[in-house]
């Protein structure tokens, strides 16, 4: 089968390797369409980051070459021995979070160690994956294949807003208008947000950040985006999100912010940044980071997008095939910043 193998970064080769086998507790999925997702790219541009390279995964035993994708949908092809609920040609999503499970508590047993389904182990990027059957969320026959692989971003932007412990009409800022800033909108404004400020240096971005609920759309290379927001709240916003990567959006965000207010950090980091703690001393500003889900987060962004309360369809500006990955995709993604979510077709079924 074709998959899309991770080697180091600027070097994922698509390649024939030999199809997945199902074995007790897992199941085979006919991979539809899986998303790039920005934490595939940093790995592409700087890599490997979440990736294992020196030394095996010690909860998947895996390190590169390997698979990746992590954000995709497909059908059941085959189940194997144990697994329930599932049968061959149910439509489902993936819920590629891998942990340790050595704590209660899903958030306090991420961080006692995790990696990723298409990170830590072979992903989405592929004509075929086998998962675990506690990796799978079943999807309405009737939902969009499509839609499905954009339940695991979505996931992120939903999880986002619990962290930063948002409340009805706030206002919000959101630094960085790539694919997870803009669904970081779209949650915000599903969340009931009165006010949402966008900051980018693409105006193309900018444009999609209006489209999907912005009501204050900033190029930040041309105007300052804390003189900005005091125009209109003074003492600043209540919650700001960092969802660019860069020191100088989380000097921002904290000066965008309001005393008492949270800004939430969602980015992927390439390099460490210089950060002055007393920043968030003298001004009363909260901090928070988030970097995946939890599984109620995560069925709760399923039922909220089979509803239409959630509608992350404007965030797709392209749609590319697995032999074009790279130049069209992750290059793509690199060099042309009205490029957002791109969706690689495997199966393309709907």
């Amino acid at each position: 089968m074709r998959a899309a193998v991770f080697h180091d970064a600027k070097d994922i080769r698509v390649e024939d390797v030999e199809t997945p086998e199902v074995s007790e507790g897992k199941v085979k999925v006919k991979v539809a369409w899986a998303g790039i997702c920005g934490s595939d790219l940093h790995e592409y541009n700087a890599g490997p980051i979440f990736i294992p390279s020196g030394e095996e995964s010690p909860m998947t035993g895996r390190k590169a070459p390997l698979t990746m994708g992590h954000e995709f949908s497909g059908t059941v092809e085959e189940v194997g021995a144990g697994v329930e609920g599932l049968k061959a040609g149910d439509k489902v999503t993936i819920n590629p979070l891998i942990t340790q499970e050595v704590h209660d508590e899903p958030l306090v047993d991420m961080y006692k160690g995790f990696t990723f389904v298409g990170l830590g182990s072979d992903g989405g990027f592929a004509d075929y994956v086998v998962v675990d059957r506690k990796n799978i969320v079943k999807l309405e026959d009737d939902t969009s294949l499509e839609l499905g692989a954009l339940v695991e971003p979505t996931a992120v932007a939903l999880q986002a807003i619990r962290e930063s412990e948002m409340q009805f009409s706030d206002s919000v800022a959101v630094f960085g208008a790539g694919p997870i800033g803009l669904l970081t909108i779209i949650a915000a404004r599903a969340a009931g947000a009165k006010d949402i400020f966008a900051f980018d240096l693409s105006d193309a971005r900018l444009k999609k950040a209006k489209e999907v609920g912005a009501t204050h759309t900033v190029n930040s290379g041309n105007e300052d985006p804390i003189a900005y927001i005091q125009k209109y709240y003074p003492d600043g916003v209540d919650r700001t999100f960092e969802v660019a990567g860069v020191g100088v959006t989380v000097d921002q965000s904290i000066q965008a912010t309001r005393a008492r207010g949270m800004v939430t950090i969602v980015s992927i980091f390439e390099k460490p940044i210089e950060f002055n703690p007393m920043s968030l001393t003298a001004s009363g500003v909260r901090i928070a980071s988030t970097l995946a889900y939890e599984p109620d987060i995560f069925e709760a962004t399923v039922k909220m997008m089979e509803s239409g309360q959630i509608d992350p369809f404007p965030v797709i500006t392209d749609h590319i095939e697995l032999n074009e990955i790279v130049d069209k995709g992750f290059e793509a993604l690199l060099n042309d910043k009205s490029q957002s979510k791109i969706l690689v077709k495997l199966s393309g079924d709907k």
